[in-house]
């Protein structure tokens, strides 16, 4: 398994593109009209958003409170320190359960039987080698010191135990954030708004739109546009130093 997750650890990066594409092949309804009634579309839309914002505000949390400076060099785990602050005090592995939660809610949100039965598990079995592969280099580096965070602290499942100690004792550094986050934040709003607005070739939500003034291609036209200015206006406040952490 270790081999395995330091293969898929150096083209990590490009698995979001497989995933993400996933997302618009066609498959089974996980909600119908014949199973839930006529407002089926009420559920994956709440419930996919619901989970996909948690995800995301775990990421956010993570980030905001005490980021890794490093999590890879040359396509192989890194790191300069053993961080155990914020969030890493409830969870190993913050960002990777918050990357799981924001793939399972836009699948659901896409209402595919293939991509909640199919990908997610294969994206889980990913994520354990990774994981895997990156314990074996922190257990190397930084020996008895990692094994002992690791008795006190769950791989995956995150502890609420003394969650409102860390965050009241740690200043959440919110310009790191958007300066970390707003290119993953870019992308999951853009495939969001392209899963309930996107002249695809199967409209997902018809339902939901069907009392709209504007038609869903304009739509995606204004979601898009707006997106797309406010990705430009950070990337440039941050490119001439205008905007720092």
């Amino acid at each position: 398994m270790i081999a395995i997750g330091n293969f898929f650890f150096k083209y990590r990066n490009y698995l979001f593109v497989l995933f993400y594409a996933a997302l618009f092949v066609p498959s089974l309804p996980l909600f119908s009209a014949a199973s839930c009634g006529p407002s089926y579309y009420g559920w994956p839309i709440v419930l996919g958003l619901f989970i996909t914002c948690a995800g995301q505000g775990i990421r956010g949390l993570t980030i905001g409170l005490a980021y890794i400076v490093r999590g890879g060099k040359a396509g192989k785990p890194y790191a300069e320190g053993l961080v155990t602050e914020g969030i890493f005090r409830h969870c190993r592995n913050p960002l990777y359960v918050g990357n799981i939660l924001m793939l399972l809610g836009v699948g659901i949100l896409a209402n595919s039987v293939f991509y909640v039965a199919v990908m997610m598990p294969l994206f889980l079995f990913i994520y354990q080698a990774i994981v895997l592969a990156e314990e074996d280099f922190l257990r190397k580096k930084f020996g008895a010191g990692f094994d002992n965070y690791c008795s006190d602290v769950n791989r995956w499942w995150p502890s609420l135990q003394g969650l409102g100690s860390t965050l009241r004792s740690m200043e959440f550094n919110w310009k790191r954030w958007i300066l970390k986050e707003h290119t993953t934040q870019f992308i999951w709003l853009l495939g969001i708004c392209l899963l309930l607005f996107a002249p695809l070739p199967v409209l997902r939500y018809p339902e939901l739109l069907a009392g709209c003034a504007l038609p869903p291609h304009r739509i995606f036209a204004i979601a898009l546009a707006l997106l797309s200015l406010l990705y430009a206006l950070i990337r440039i406040l941050k490119k001439t130093g205008r905007f720092t952490a």
